[in-house]
């Protein structure tokens, strides 16, 4: 039986492993989707070893750049990202194990948030958080013409802090993409610190949580006329893109 997976640690609930296994039921595949929870990074070709019949695997927390030294090979536009979420297993002229990385994210996000962006309104975007997902979303506002400002707990070169988010600065960035897990279930009652208030209906919030399917974050931004997106369909697009990149010729 063809296998795939998900590495990192700690795992605990994953949307990957539930998509795919209706994905294979629906579709009548014989393969199976295995939780690959290691401690290390450095457990990876020991776990891939057991795995004869091993395709691809997608990459989480927290192992998206950990995992690109251990690569044969990494799609241009993952290492521009500088993060892979998604891992093809092949093999050689020799019959040995190559892993080639790629990012589905950058495609996943793209293709949800692209609907709702006005060119002539939404030129610069304020990015929640500096994580591993917030990478894609940089590259692609960015190479989609978007101006972009990163905003942080904690003071850092290149980056605004939540207390340093003015009205006027507020007014100049029309979209907001949360990147943080701030307002992920079970803390539910959180959201970032920004000035609310100041959101207008030509303001966009796009929030990478999906759990809830409303955050405090997407709910309080409505409120004031913005509008939202939570990362569902964003989830969804890349896993399709996963699948299309383990199975491609």
């Amino acid at each position: 039986m063809t296998t795939y997976g998900l590495i990192g640690y700690p795992i605990g609930h994953s949307f990957s492993e539930k998509f795919f296994a209706e994905k294979f039921a629906r579709e009548n595949i014989n393969a199976k989707y295995l939780m690959l929870e290691m401690p290390s990074i450095n457990d990876l070709m020991g776990t891939l070893d057991k795995l004869p019949n091993q395709k691809g695997f997608n990459v989480t927390i927290p192992y998206k750049q950990q995992v690109m030294p251990l690569l044969d090979e990494i799609d241009p536009e993952a290492a521009e990202v500088g993060a892979v979420n998604v891992v093809r297993v092949g093999k050689d002229a020799n019959g040995k194990r190559t892993l080639k990385g790629y990012n589905s994210d950058i495609y996943g996000f793209w293709e949800s948030i692209k609907p709702f962006i006005k060119k002539d309104i939404h030129k610069k975007a304020l990015i929640l958080g500096t994580g591993g997902a917030s990478k894609a979303v940089l590259y692609m506002l960015r190479k989609n013409g978007i101006e972009t400002l990163f905003v942080s707990r904690s003071k850092r070169e290149g980056m605004i802090t939540y207390d340093e988010l003015t009205p006027a600065i507020m007014d100049e960035y029309k979209v907001i993409v949360n990147c943080s897990p701030v307002g992920m279930h079970p803390h539910v009652d959180e959201c970032p610190d920004i000035p609310y208030e100041c959101l207008t209906a030509d303001h966009l919030a796009f929030d990478l949580v999906y759990n809830p399917d409303v955050t405090l974050f997407l709910k309080k931004s409505a409120e004031q006329g913005a509008a939202t997106k939570n990362g569902l369909e964003m989830l969804h697009l890349q896993a399709i893109r996963a699948w299309e990149i383990w199975n491609m010729e």
